[in-house]
């Protein structure tokens, strides 16, 4: 086995930080419930669910990755994932000469059908790639498809205030509550008026829409592992399928099975 062939079938991601080429790509299959621990990369990462759903969370917030959907993550940006069903990602790894003129922020990305079959094309090709062939113009067209991609409204950002942290923890480990924002800012010790400027201005989004979109992106993750629709609703708070389904549309723009097809 040559020392190409050898990187070629490694699972390891730091096997492709250094490699001498722009681009590099790896496949690797993951279990429901399989927890990342907090790493980062060298390289800027684009992270592709084939299938399964990924959330990654960041100090910034937590970005959910549905099937058909990819994260762009910047170099040297710690982060983990979760894993909600049977998880195939695939994950393309660009140099930092190479991603220069790419996102500068994680961003959940849409993931068009040439943009797909190029990933998997590149977790096929040698480590070692051919730059001057066809198998060059592979990587770079993978690069041109990530500039050009929609982003998708799949992030929940974080604050940094210490309390306002405080509160966004009592409301993930409680998602059905239903407790007023007085009860929170009284929880952490916050003026209700001084939580409601500081949200905004930490998050760029006022708190009851930052729970409502946090209700859903954890719906979304548990839809992921095969729960269905009606249970998820209904544990939420909402009193009908059809009425869930209406605030996941108006708040992620799109509806559970949307979100969720391959």
């Amino acid at each position: 086995m040559t020392g190409n062939d050898a990187v070629s079938r490694s699972r390891s991601a730091d096997d492709y930080q250094h490699v001498p080429r722009p681009v590099a790509a790896m496949a690797k299959p993951f279990p429901d419930g399989f927890l990342i621990e907090r790493h980062h990369h060298l390289r800027a990462q684009l992270l592709h669910a084939v299938s399964g759903v990924m959330t990654i969370e960041t100090d910034d917030g937590a970005w959910l990755v549905p099937p058909d959907r990819a994260l762009w993550i910047p170099p040297q940006v710690a982060h983990q994932i979760r894993v909600a069903g049977e998880l195939e990602m695939r994950t393309v790894y660009v140099r930092s000469d190479a991603s220069a003129h790419l996102p500068q922020e994680c961003r959940v990305l849409a993931v068009t059908p040439l943009l797909r079959e190029l990933v998997v094309r590149a977790t096929q090709l040698p480590v070692l790639y051919d730059e001057a062939g066809s198998e060059g113009a592979v990587m770079k067209l993978i690069l041109s498809e990530i500039k050009s991609s929609r982003s998708l409204p799949l992030h929940l950002p974080m604050p940094r205030d210490r309390r306002l942290l405080k509160l966004c923890r009592l409301v993930t480990d409680d998602l059905a509550a239903t407790h007023s924002r007085e009860h929170y800012a009284a929880r952490v010790g916050i003026s209700c008026r001084s939580l409601t400027r500081l949200f905004q201005l930490q998050t760029g989004m006022g708190f009851l829409h930052w729970r409502q979109k946090a209700r859903l992106l954890a719906a979304l993750q548990r839809l992921g592992s095969g729960e269905s629709v009606t249970a998820v609703g209904l544990e939420l708070g909402y009193r009908s399928p059809s009425a869930f389904t209406a605030m996941f549309r108006r708040v992620l723009g799109a509806s559970p099975r949307e979100l969720l097809r391959n």
